[in-house]
């Protein structure tokens, strides 16, 4: 059940693994002071506004709002009340002249609020190590992204193409398919690992506007639903016979997410006069995709992986490859732009239990994006082990 809270255990694993990668990491440090919503989640099982304190004997949650569902949604053992920052001071009076922080997330006004009560006078970032420890998933956690996998496979290749029509616009598609995705058990939003990250629905985009250029590094570019909203799609722009459809909607469950992408022909390749080069585009992500997923495997570096795929694309493609962006896949888990990625830079092997996003796409000048992607999962022997389906779906819908 998705109201069903983090296992006490799974928890206490989470926490014994961050301290023993501090230990290895700084054998002096003696406090951590965590506030995202992402952070607090995966170590104590519950999103509230508070901070939690961790060093190597105790671990506290501090909520703020709200105490009282923090206690009814977390098993983390010692969650406490606090009206402000004041209370941590009063329960850790000796706080340390350096602590470990998520740099990332720390605003600079949190940030000051906390020295304001806690006397430290040096922060370290600990982002690096949080993030290693997200990276290698739990068996919960594979079971959770598993899950979330099913339901975004019987969306997307099921549910999805039945909705297109003529006449139905970008946000109403994506609406639809979001609805099918909260029907089966989706969460509903995804997360993404920024200091201000919206929490998105995803996007539906029909030709041209699928090339248009995005506010996030991703390949998938939408006109939105206005200036201030790149996401979802046009409630103007309508279907018609001969558009592309690209849907990039992600599905999460209980607070893990997979993300995929699936693209659509509305009416008969036949009778485009780009039917065969629209075509060609497609079957050749189908490919880049299976090859990424055969090359996934413990001990693979994504640095080669990346350098591999681009290879292998069709000169006659590679001008619109993955419509201008560095990458080829991403790590996936609690938000969907996690570590390692498939792309220059990343040469730590990939592991058993890591779970990334494969999305090869294409941008056809004057026609619009095409492509397909599905998380996968790592898995101890063989190529890595598709959650959300294939990438060889049906493709030309009648209009």
């Amino acid at each position: 059940m998705p109201h069903t809270p983090v296992p006490a255990d799974e928890l206490a694993a989470r926490l014994n693994r961050l301290r023993r990668a501090m230990t290895e990491r700084d054998p002096a440090w003696s406090m951590i002071i965590l506030d995202n919503k992402i952070d607090l989640y995966y170590l104590t099982g519950t999103i509230q506004e508070g901070a939690l304190l961790v060093t190597p004997a105790e671990a506290v949650l501090f909520a703020r709002h709200s105490y009282e569902c923090a206690k009814r949604d977390s098993l983390f053992p010692d969650i406490r009340p606090m009206g402000s920052f004041r209370g941590i001071a009063e329960a850790f009076p000796d706080i340390p002249e350096t602590v470990y922080v998520a740099a990332r997330t720390m605003t600079l006004q949190k940030l000051s609020l906390l020295q304001k009560y806690l006397p430290f006078t040096a922060t370290h970032p600990v982002d690096d190590v949080l993030a290693a420890l997200r990276s290698v998933k739990s068996e919960y956690e594979l079971t959770c992204m598993r899950h979330s996998g099913g339901v975004h496979q019987y969306a997307l290749e099921e549910v999805a193409p039945a909705l297109l029509r003529n006449g139905v616009s970008e946000a109403r598609l994506c609406s639809e398919v979001c609805t099918a995705l909260l029907e089966h058990g989706a969460m509903g939003v995804s997360r993404f690992n920024q200091p201000a990250a919206e929490d998105v629905l995803g996007v539906a985009n029909f030709g041209e506007n699928s090339l248009r250029a995005a506010a996030n590094d991703s390949p998938t570019g939408t006109v939105g639903t206005c200036i201030a909203m790149k996401s979802i799609g046009s409630s103007q722009r309508r279907l018609r016979e001969g558009d592309t459809v690209l849907l990039d909607i992600p599905c999460g469950f209980r607070g893990y997410h997979t993300d995929k992408s699936i693209s659509f022909f509305f009416g008969s390749l036949s009778r485009h006069p780009k039917g065969a080069r629209i075509r060609a585009a497609r079957e050749q992500c189908a490919f880049l995709e299976r090859e990424a997923a055969s090359l996934m495997r413990p001990g693979a570096v994504p640095a080669e992986i990346y350098e591999k795929i681009l290879s292998c694309v069709d000169p006659a493609f590679r001008p619109g490859f993955m419509n201008a962006c560095k990458f080829i896949g991403h790590s996936i888990g609690l938000t969907m732009d996690e570590t390692p990625v498939l792309a220059a830079g990343f040469r730590a092997p990939l592991e058993a239990g890591m779970t990334l996003a494969v999305e090869p796409k294409i941008a056809l000048e004057g026609i619009g994006l095409v492509g397909c992607e599905n998380t996968y999962e790592i898995v101890a022997q063989g190529p890595a082990q598709s959650l959300t389906g294939g990438c060889d779906t049906l493709f030309e819908i009648s209009g």
